[in-house]
């Protein structure tokens, strides 16, 4: 490295890169469904076992319990994943604002009704809006 340093170039330790974070089972799934895809017509996905790709827009900030993946960082159409109390995921209030993969059953959890507007509060959705009546029942995540 003097060498280099007295020959006039200057040597830069090259890091590796980042690793990913991975949480849960991480991903397997090989091709991502895309999110507007899944707003277009969510009822054909319910059931299914996806991966969405999308930056983190919203994470809880109680228990990190569920994370919000989005099309862009405006949040312009989002799809919540959830994932069980205890269930030894726990996303970093950090990973906001990151890219991120999701795995896991997409389920509807609620109606424009009553159960609508429960789920709708803990995500911060109203009723009646995508994020409280749909989300991804999470197994595993990787944020880069």
């Amino acid at each position: 490295m003097l060498a280099a340093v007295m020959a006039g170039v200057m040597a830069v330790p090259v890091l590796g890169a980042m690793s990913d974070e991975k949480f849960g089972t991480g991903v397997t799934l090989k091709d991502a469904t895309p999110i507007a895809a899944i707003h277009e017509k969510p009822a054909e996905f319910v059931g299914k076992t996806i991966r969405i790709d999308g930056v983190v827009t919203a994470v809880c900030q109680e228990m990190g319990c569920w994370m919000a993946l989005s099309t862009d960082d405006k949040g312009t159409k989002t799809i919540r994943l959830k994932v069980d109390h205890g269930a030894g995921i726990v996303f970093p209030i950090s990973a906001k604002g990151k890219n991120a993969s999701a795995e896991g059953v997409f389920e509807k959890i609620g109606t424009d009704d009553k159960e609508g507007k429960e789920a709708a509060g803990e995500s911060g959705a109203k009723a009646g809006d995508f994020g409280a009546l749909y989300q991804l029942k999470a197994t595993g995540a990787v944020v880069k």
